[in-house]
């Protein structure tokens, strides 16, 4: 009988390495960060059903919050939705009193995003439930854990688009003072 071999490590295209004894898939760290995105988003999830709203509606409730007569263009580009998407999005979010659109004071045709009092309460809880949840891992981490998971979290967003999404946080943080 001839002897065959089988290999149990999968073929990983160039480039591509992993940090696991045996060279395989991260597989924990992948579902650890399921999990917990699952449940990070899952409390505004909650909030927001109760009034009609999905996932969309907060990512633009919150960029919008951050970024007060954000322009739709600007928008688009950070959620990387199409436009009827985001269409559909704004038009719950106005209807409902949450957003208003003005249009841009040089060019017409711009369009400007910025919330109502009512959004930017809906907003800032939603934000406060996000937290809630930060500060109690941060916590159970120990000391330096929040510069570390600052550090873990821009290291996963691509790096041609990690100065950009900087400028956009400190730009907002700027605003906020």
């Amino acid at each position: 009988m001839a002897d065959i071999n089988v290999s149990t490590a999968s073929a990983r295209p160039a480039g591509q390495e992993s940090d696991r004894a045996g060279g395989g898939p991260a597989y924990d760290l992948i579902e650890l960060l399921f999990f917990a995105y699952r449940d990070f988003i899952g409390d505004a999830d909650e909030r927001l059903a109760g009034i009609g709203f999905g996932r969309a509606h907060h990512r633009v409730l919150h960029f919008v919050n951050r970024h007060p007569g954000m322009r739709v263009a600007e928008l688009l580009d950070i959620l990387k939705i199409t436009k009827q998407s985001l269409g559909r999005v704004l038009r719950d979010l106005v209807d409902d009193g949450y957003v208003i659109q003005k249009t841009g004071p040089s060019d017409r045709r711009q369009r400007l995003l910025s919330l109502t009092p009512k959004g930017e309460t809906l907003a800032r809880d939603l934000a406060f439930l996000q937290t809630r949840r930060f500060a109690r891992a941060l916590h159970e981490c120990g000391p330096g854990a929040r510069d570390a998971a600052r550090r873990f979290l821009t290291a996963m967003i691509d790096p041609a688009a990690r100065d950009e999404v900087e400028r956009l946080m400190a730009r907002a943080d700027r605003g906020a003072d």
